[in-house]
């Protein structure tokens, strides 16, 4: 008998195909780079952080080969789908440099150091943790039994309408982040800071990001537009609104700061003081992760009930 339903050692899924598929154009790409001359991309010199030459080949190849064992393996594999997203991070950890370049486009600047022969690359790079990053969410939701449809596994009566208290400490931990940042700015002085457009757009950004994203999210303003917004009082809040920026910004920050750090810790050099980098960078992270802490917080709680398994 036939079905639609992909059959596990039978029927190869599509996010299979692509993921393969990516894997030897890009990987392709990379390799042809690393055996022979690579491109200079402009005035920074690199398109990647950290995992270049052979180890972007490597993750490439990795993409590929787990691609197809999420696909054939019939258990659930806790080891297979964390060795999975852990080639997804550090994908999406090489391309850290996207952050401020996508800042930089939303001020209508590119910068000087910008490269498009670069920009496409780390877009490439991005589009591999991305769709690895989906055949791992299929391959769990396959092998745990969860909804096909909403990957939920919970019982109907676990939703709740209030923030988990974890949800609201990872909340005022980004909003600490933040004091930490400009704290540590304001021992250094504003005028040792470099204050072009894109970083200036990336600092008002990271005040959003740091102080209304996160309490929007662990609030009940962040589900119905509060009365001192016109027109809008009273209405629901679309859940992309805040679920876009909360994960897109969260994960963008995690990456580009934490691969910040490992250049700092392997002496790398810069005008500033180490105990600064530091304090900074870390006080990055925990926006970054204080955001992708509350925003899976937000999804969980405000999305709707499933029509296919009802919960």
């Amino acid at each position: 008998m036939t079905t639609s339903t992909p059959i596990v050692g039978r029927t190869v899924h599509g996010l299979t195909y692509a993921v393969l598929g990516w894997a030897v154009a890009y990987g392709g790409v990379r390799l042809a780079w690393t055996v022979g001359e690579a491109p200079q991309f402009g005035r920074l010199g690199l398109d990647l952080l950290g995992f270049t030459g052979w180890w972007s080949v490597a993750l490439c190849a990795a993409g590929g080969v787990l691609a197809v064992a999420l696909d054939r393996v019939a258990t659930w594999r806790p080891a297979l789908a964390g060795i999975a997203w852990t080639v997804a991070g550090a994908l999406v950890a090489a391309a850290a440099i996207l952050l401020p370049e996508l800042v930089g486009f939303l001020l209508l600047t590119v910068g000087p150091f910008f490269d498009p022969l670069a920009f496409a690359s780390r877009l490439g790079c991005v589009t591999g943790a991305v769709l690895l990053g989906l055949a791992t969410a299929r391959y769990q939701r396959r092998t745990r039994g969860d909804c096909p449809d909403c990957c939920r596994t919970v019982r109907p009566d676990a939703r709740r309408a209030a923030p988990a208290r974890w949800a609201r400490w990872a909340a005022w931990a980004a909003v600490g982040g933040l004091v930490t940042r400009f704290a540590a700015q304001f021992v250094v002085g504003f005028d040792r800071v470099d204050q072009s457009a894109a970083l200036l757009g990336l600092e008002i950004g990271l005040v959003l990001a740091g102080v209304l994203l996160p309490l929007a999210l662990v609030h009940q303003w962040g589900v119905v537009w509060p009365w001192w917004v016109p027109l809008l009082a009273g209405r629901t809040i679309p859940r992309p609104l805040l679920l876009v920026p909360g994960f897109g910004l969260g994960a963008g920050i995690v990456a580009y700061f934490g691969m910040g750090m490992v250049q700092v810790s392997s002496g790398s050099h810069s005008e500033f003081s180490d105990a600064f980098l530091w304090v900074a960078m870390s006080a990055y992270l925990v926006i970054g992760l204080g955001l992708l802490v509350g925003s899976t917080d937000y999804h969980l709680r405000t999305r709707r009930q499933c029509g296919t398994c009802g919960r």
